[in-house]
């Protein structure tokens, strides 16, 4: 009876501290962060899946959500699940682009989760860590939300339900402003 009490209080004592990480890594973390709100985009390239590659700068004129993430981060996964409906379709034929960014994972790992996941996006891969630091220097999943003249205008760390629905008004609210 005694082992199982104390067993119970320690997978309790895991879960707490789980828990703590967790709300830790959701909130804006901008000690972390090197291109904050305000700043321009920072111009990159990045090879995609599919084999294309994205220039940053070729996204201008559109409002573009960059998805920092990787496959083993369990609130990146979280997030995953609620793009494709919530995101990609709700702002399909608007002047949108989403461009998740796995970081460093290797193009086999990505193209195994996306397709044991059933997502059909594409996503850029950032093999060698290059693109990342020029946004942050740690914590994700992180999302940079650039408006179509390359402005920052939001940005975010980690997830939770509350904070995706805000992303997803900010989305809604630039891609409006863009057409005024």
């Amino acid at each position: 009876m005694k082992k199982i009490i104390v067993a119970a209080v320690f997978l309790l004592a895991v879960s707490v501290a789980s828990v703590l990480v967790i709300r830790a890594q959701r909130l804006p973390v901008d000690d972390a962060a090197v291109a904050v709100i305000g700043d321009k985009c920072p111009s990159f390239e990045v090879q995609m899946l599919d084999g294309d590659v994205v220039s940053s700068d070729s996204l201008r004129g559109k409002t573009v959500l960059i998805n920092f993430w990787a496959t083993w981060c369990p609130p990146c996964n979280e997030e995953m699940t609620r793009v494709e409906k919530e995101i990609i379709e709700r702002f399909a034929g608007e002047e949108f682009v989403f461009l998740p960014i796995s970081r460093g994972e290797k193009p086999e790992v990505v193209s195994a989760w996306r397709t044991k996941k059933g997502y059909k996006f594409d996503i850029g891969l950032d093999i060698a860590t290059e693109i990342f630091p020029q946004f942050a220097r740690t914590y994700i999943p992180r999302n940079y939300l650039i408006d179509p003249d390359g402005t920052i205008v939001y940005y975010e760390v980690g997830y939770d339900e509350k904070l995706f629905d805000e992303l997803v008004n900010k989305i809604d609210e630039t891609i409006q402003n863009a057409k005024k």
